[in-house]
């Protein structure tokens, strides 16, 4: 109990190192005074819908290059990131207020596409030198923290809609003074290291904050059309009333500008994502965790009285009896000691177990390294889409792990290699089939809304291409190298003729599904802050925790599977093998069914059967990962269990 002591302080420890170092993710980048510096623009997104549009599908103002997307990894083509240049010019510690451009009088389809992107609630998405713009609201008297700024806002009990043209940044920087370290990056292109004739270029200023306050002011069209594009204009108050303010109507040419401010700060560049990265509810995850290890314990105190005196009792009162006296017993007793026979009795659908099985030690390695270097700090949001690009290439390489697992788990029931082939193909194209069925469904969704959401058809063939080429090749070798291994060997021999099961007042299929009501209950308060991240476009970055959740998932998984195969033994049930997968796996219904009360009631701005259907079809698919990731844990587990108890039993 000392060491389990240790170990939850080790947890902690590394919890709260993480939440106060990262590695940021992009190279710091100084600037010196001038120096021109142009912001970036992100999809166009709205927790209403979930279908992220292109920045351009607006009337905004383009540069005078033109538009140039910016370059993107895997991650972010799949989360549907679009990131482009914009026209909004910023030179380092400059206060200025400048115009931008005056657009031509809308037409209807502008005006229609402007007023449903502002009552869908679209938000703006800038970025400047890698960080997003925070705007902050008040509402009832309590500062709300957002990233990104409106599209534009429709007043209460009123058909009008007036749209954001003037924006009020705010641009944090600290003087670099180039004494506490000798090596920096050159903006996100790599690192070099400074040589005496660079350091004074180097001493210049880090940008460590991006604010925005967005105004919507009614300009004169004909005046404004007179001025080019970054001449100086008067700074502007945000106007409270609504005549001042630039309405949505056909015919209306609307004219942007924007100010912005330099101030001073004392945060460093590496705190400068602390702004955003502010853990909530914090306590609601210690009471969370602390809750979930005195079950687990409680658990564990119980599982193991239960062993140490009903099991080791039983095996030194059968071992201890001469072979009449065991005979007799058999006769007189009934048990798992009876289904000794048929215990290790090669399961129904034994195939689609192995491939479950092989999917499910893939998932599981993906999750735990994952979380294990997002908790030490290496996927950094600063970094955009490192976490989804991390988590593919991991899946993709475990494949030799899941053919290893899936063909050693399939010589050990059959006893013969034969059909391994066959195999590891099934294991490499079980659970991406089934993610390619649904993200394609999804997929057609996105492209009849026209939304940047959409996967590309290039980026399907890249796919598919990594996946026959990278994980089926990898699975298939994983595979051999499980042939090749030592199959585990049972302790006891098989009947030929199955044993009678006896009858049962209750079915045991609802004792499996009931059992993941205690895994569902280590997860739900930490599934309640993923959601929202995913869904409401908050960031999660508490990874810390999450690693401690998932050592508790496992360890609950384990133990509930272990005592369902034992009960089920004890009924003399000896059908265990799918029981104790699901056991464990069944958390996932629960999961599934968690997420569409969320949707019922967290959810309720989601408008739409385009986005109810997105939302429904990625909840299933992480249900259904859940459901394999568990289920293995379960599986393993219990077949351990099982092999240890019985090879404890002396069988002539």
């Amino acid at each position: 109990m000392f060491g389990v002591y240790r170990v939850f302080v080790l947890l902690v420890f590394v919890s709260q190192l993480c939440n106060g170092f990262y590695l940021p993710g992009s190279y710091m980048h100084t600037y010196s005074d001038g120096d021109s510096i142009f912001a970036k623009v992100n999809s166009l997104t709205s927790i209403e819908t979930e279908l992220p549009f292109s920045y351009y599908s607006l009337p905004y103002c383009q540069p005078l290059e033109g538009i140039k997307k910016s370059a993107e990894n895997l991650g972010e083509l799949l989360m549907g990131d679009q990131i482009d240049n914009s026209a909004y010019r910023f030179r380092m510690r400059t206060n200025e207020s400048l115009y931008l451009c005056t657009t031509s009088p809308l037409n209807e389809h502008e005006v229609k596409l402007l007023k449903q992107r502002t009552r869908e609630l679209y938000q703006v998405n800038m970025i400047l030198d890698n960080l997003p713009a925070l705007r902050f609201a008040k509402q009832n008297g309590v500062t709300i923290q957002w990233t990104g700024y409106p599209v534009g806002y429709s007043p209460p009990n009123s058909n009008d809609d007036y749209i954001i043209n003037h924006l009020k940044f705010k641009v944090l920087v600290h003087e670099y003074e180039g004494n506490v370290m000798e090596v920096i990056g050159t903006g996100e292109e790599g690192m070099g290291v400074i040589s005496e004739a660079d350091k004074k270029k180097a001493l210049g200023y880090e940008i460590v904050g991006f604010e925005v306050v967005p105004c919507s002011v009614k300009y004169d069209a004909e005046k404004m059309t007179k001025l080019h594009m970054y001449d100086p204009v008067p700074s502007v108050n945000c106007p409270l009333e609504l005549d001042k303010a630039q309405i949505i109507k056909e015919h209306e040419r609307i004219t942007f500008t924007y100010e912005v401010e330099f101030v001073k700060s004392e945060t460093r560049w590496p705190s400068r994502w602390d702004a955003y990265l502010k853990m909530e509810g914090a306590r609601v995850h210690w009471f969370s965790i602390l809750n979930s290890l005195m079950v687990i314990f409680f658990l564990a105190g119980i599982v193991f009285v239960i062993f140490l005196r009903t099991v080791r009792r039983d095996l030194t009162k059968y071992e201890e009896l001469d072979k009449e006296a065991q005979a007799q017993m058999n006769e007189e007793l009934s048990g798992w000691k009876l289904v000794v026979g048929d215990v290790f009795r090669e399961p129904e659908m034994s195939k689609l177990l192995c491939i479950m099985v092989g999917d499910g030690v893939r998932i599981t390695g993906m999750a735990v390294v994952t979380i294990v270097f997002a908790a030490l700090g290496f996927m950094s949001p600063a970094s955009r889409g490192m976490l989804l690009t991390g988590m593919i290439i991991l899946y993709l390489f475990l494949g030799i792990v899941a053919g290893y697992a899936g063909v050693r788990l399939w010589r050990t029931v059959k006893g013969t290699s034969e059909g391994w082939r066959s195999l590891s193909w099934s294991i490499a194209c079980f659970f991406p089939g089934i993610a390619f069925v649904i993200l394609t469904v999804l997929n057609f969704l996105l492209w009849s809304s026209n939304s940047t959401g959409a996967i590309p058809i290039s980026l399907y063939f890249e796919l598919l291409a990594l996946w026959f080429c990278i994980s089926v090749p990898l699975t298939l070798f994983g595979g051999f190298l499980g042939t090749r291994a030592e199959a585990i060997q049972f302790p006891v021999r098989t009947n030929q003729i199955p044993r009678e099961i006896p009858e049962r007042k209750y079915p045991s299929w609802l004792l499996v599904l009931g059992a993941g009501t205690l895994p569902f209950g280590t997860l739900f308060i930490e599934l309640f802050f993923i959601f929202s991240s995913i869904w409401l476009g908050r960031f999660y970055y508490v990874f810390g925790f999450l690693l401690i959740v998932l050592l508790l998932l496992v360890v609950v998984c384990a133990e509930v599977s272990v005592v369902l195969t034992y009960m089920h033994l004890c009924v003399e049930d000896w059908r265990w093998w799918w029981k104790a997968f699901y056991a464990s796996g069944s958390v996932a219904l629960y999961v599934f069914a968690y997420s569409i009360n969320y949707l019922v009631f967290d959810l309720q701005s989601l408008s739409g059967p385009v986005s109810a259907m997105l939302y429904i079809g990625y909840s299933l698919l992480m249900a259904i990962a859940i459901m394999l990731a568990t289920g293995t844990i379960g599986f393993l587990t219990s077949f351990y269990f099982v092999h240890y108890l019985f090879s404890s039993v002396k069988i002539d």
